[in-house]
Formats: structure tokens, sequence, C-alpha cells
């Protein structure tokens, strides 16, 4: 089973969808003053956007990624299964190469890179049950909590920028977090920490585009499909997108098994509307009064930024309250946030914001 990835803020801490940003900040141009009063403060409004996002693009080009700059740590392929392998065969298959990846990055002399490796093969009480795992490069890993045989109510977190191997342990944190939370309230409930895709670096250009997102979500969308024959028939799948990750999801064509998607801490998602996504799952949007990606100005300018900001009235999607969450908050535990994405899931009542 191929995976896709996440963006590192839900739950592993994303930094810079901050980035990304949004439809051009011309709305406002709809005038204040008198004769072309309006028409001026809007060219004055449009020149200081495109000033931040002009520095945006300066710090990616200038700032070193530490993402980036690292060394690729050599690691073996990824276990080769066949499609009809259930899910119990590729948790072992994964684990064993997993280890096997921590052996060879000892070997190399990256005991860092070894060791978050190791940290990743242990769950707590028992083994980690990976649905894919590849340790070259910055890493891919889908890795679920709970059973999926029996769970009907199941999550698929996707992650921000600057999620990957050597950052895992923030993205599988919010996601044992959000399992916690589902199964005090409904035990048959599973969440699959979907990190999939290459995601961008939180300061560099790629984290300004689609490119990633797009490649991410011709992964995400399979992988959705294949998730639906593991569960049992009428499970409900929700989509738990951040950051950056909420630019792939919303990049994601989705069939009836997906019933909801959930953005947070997005920059946009380069649609105009949550009717122009491409899915029939009801459309939600949260951001903490503590997120900074909130006071980044959402431009779109030649193909750069993504567009209306989800949490816009204009954009169409059900806002549900996420409290005073930073950034990287939104899945700790006892927040307003938390509580709100798992009444999503589980399809129970969400206050209003």
């Amino acid at each position: 089973m191929n995976s896709t990835g996440m963006d590192g803020n839900g739950t592993d801490g994303t930094g810079t969808d901050g980035n990304v940003t949004d439809g051009v900040g011309v709305n406002g141009a709809a005038g204040d003053g008198g004769p072309g009063g309006g028409s001026g403060r809007s060219v004055r409004r449009g020149r200081v956007l495109r000033t931040v996002l002009a520095g945006f693009v300066a710090a990616a080009v200038i700032v070193p990624v530490s993402a980036a700059a690292s060394p690729r740590v050599p690691a073996p392929a990824p276990a080769v299964l066949a499609d009809s392998a259930g899910p119990r065969e590729r948790y072992a298959a994964n684990l064993a190469n997993l280890a096997e990846a921590a052996r060879t990055a000892e070997d190399a002399g990256r005991s860092g890179r070894a060791a978050k490796l190791r940290e990743m093969a242990s769950a707590g009480a028992g083994d980690a049950r990976f649905l894919t795992f590849d340790g070259r490069g910055t890493g891919r890993a889908v890795e679920v909590f709970g059973e999926l045989g029996t769970a009907d109510r199941i999550a698929v977190l996707v992650p921000g920028s600057d999620t990957n191997l050597d950052t895992y342990r923030r993205f599988r944190d919010g996601a044992l977090s959000l399992q916690r939370r589902l199964v005090a309230e409904h035990p048959r409930s599973a969440v699959v920490a979907w990190l999939g895709y290459d995601t961008p670096g939180t300061v560099s250009t790629t984290v300004l585009t689609a490119d990633r997102a797009d490649r991410a979500a011709a992964e995400l969308g399979p992988f959705l499909s294949r998730l639906r024959g593991l569960t049992p028939d009428g499970a409900r799948i929700s989509l738990l997108c951040h950051s950056y990750g909420s630019v792939a999801c919303a990049r994601t064509a989705t069939g009836p098994e997906v019933t909801d998607v959930a953005l947070f801490g997005s920059p946009g998602t380069g649609a105009d509307t949550a009717a122009a996504l491409p899915t029939h799952a009801r459309i939600w949007a949260g951001r903490g009064s503590g997120d900074w990606i909130g006071d980044v100005p959402h431009v779109r300018l030649g193909g750069v930024g993504f567009g209306t900001d989800p949490v816009d009235p204009a954009f169409g999607a059900r806002i549900f309250p996420a409290g005073t969450a930073g950034h990287s908050d939104y899945l700790k535990p006892g927040t307003a946030s938390l509580d709100s994405l798992a009444r999503i899931v589980l399809g129970t009542e969400v206050p209003r914001a």
C-alpha cells in the first residue's frame, strides 16, 4: 500500500504554512472614502500585500532550510507486499523494514536518525502498526492507532510542512491524543497518521505553491479508496488536515467513504469556495485565536499563495470552535480544538464557533 503524507502542524508542529497565502488581498478595495479614495486604498493595499509576499519568497530563498540541507540518510527499499496483503501482514513487514532502516542508519554513522527510527518502532505497550514505511530520504510513514477491522469511526490525519521521520514524534503525539479522545467516547474508533508525501520546508519556496500538495493528493485519493477495503461496511472516514496539509486535502478527490473534511491552521486551499473542492463531504474549518497564520495575508499571485481564507464566511465551510489554539496546538489534550475535531469524526453535535 503506497502512503501519502502529512503536515507537521496539527500535532507535529508544522511551522510555516503561514507562507501559504490566500486570495489576492484586494478584497478590502471596495472603497471606504470619497471619489477615488477606495481605489487608492485598493492600490496601496495591493502593493503592501505584494511586498509581504515578496518578503516570504526572499526569506525562503535566503534562509537555509534544515530539512533540505540535511544529508540524505541511507535506508533499505520499502517492503514489497501483494495488494491482497492484510493489515497484520503489512504491520509485520513494515516493522521489520523499519528495524533494518535503523540498523542501516546506525552503520552509516547517522545515530540521530537511528534513534528516532527505534523510537518509531515502539508504540507503548506493543509494536507500532505501519501500513506503509519508507526510510529513504526524509521518509514516508502511514501509522494506525486502533483496530481498523472493527472501527466504524476513522480519522485520517494529514500533516503540514516540515513533517518527516526526524520530526515524526510530534505528528504521532497528535494522533495519539486524538485516538485517546475518540476512544473515551466511542471505543470503535481508529486514527491513521498519514505521512505519505514529501512535505515542504517551513521556510522554502515550495511552501508557497501547490506543487507538493498536488503530488500528495495523487497519493492520498487512492489510499483512501484502499483504506475503505480494510474497514467495516458503513464506517465513516474523516480527513483532518493541518496547515499545508489542508492544501493537499483540498486537491484530493474523495468518494462516499469520506464524510467530513476538516481544515485547521490552514493558509488557504487554492479554491474560492468549499463547494469547489472535489468532494461531496462536509467541509469544516477552524482556527485558534493563538494561531499566527491568521495574521498572514491571504493573497494569490501568479500561482503563489492559496486563495480564500477557509474560515472566511465567503468560503462557505462549517466553522468549528478552536479556542485559543496556537498553530501547533490543535490536537493537544484538553483543548477546545481537539474536542471539536473529535466530534466531527464521531458525527456528534459540534458547538457553534
